[in-house]
């Protein structure tokens, strides 16, 4: 099953006409029929009834259309994301808690390398959602710091 095939079943359904169907497609009307006789023989089940008054959809051509459709569409918005669109920009993110060193830190990261290749983001949070944010791959690059109180000493 190939995803021009189910565009083809979706177009004869809509017009419910294989000559009607080829015509919008600039397929033959033949190379059309066999198309969909191939995947008809494919998935085992009949997608549309052929009538001297033309074609409707089966039963099950009804809920393979209704497939059919939903897999077009996810399709299309792959493409219109991934195919059209332009390179997405690197994500960097630094998950800190609240330091002032940090801050002018990451600052002079973004005037350094600036926002062309990179979409910087600081996280100010807690240490464990630190440590569990660089973990599960979150976070580049995490920063924690432990003063010294006289009991480290």
């Amino acid at each position: 099953m190939t995803l021009q095939q189910l565009k083809y079943a979706i177009e004869v359904a809509g017009k419910g006409s294989m000559s009607e169907a080829a015509k919008n497609l600039f397929i033959s009307q033949p190379s059309l029929s066999s198309a969909i006789k191939d995947l008809e023989k494919e998935i085992g089940i009949t997608i549309f009834t052929r009538t001297n008054k033309g074609i409707i959809l089966s039963i099950e051509g009804v809920e393979f259309i209704g497939y059919a459709r939903q897999v077009v569409e996810q399709t299309e918005l792959l493409e219109q994301k991934y195919l059209n669109a332009k390179p997405s920009k690197q994500k960097f993110m630094v998950s800190t808690q609240h330091y002032s060193f940090a801050v002018n830190a990451f600052v002079s990261l973004i005037k350094e390398y600036g926002f062309d290749e990179y979409e910087f983001t600081l996280k100010e949070t807690k240490t464990y959602e630190i440590i569990d944010d660089v973990k599960n791959l979150r976070s580049e690059i995490g920063i924690l710091y432990i003063s010294c109180t006289a009991r480290c000493r």
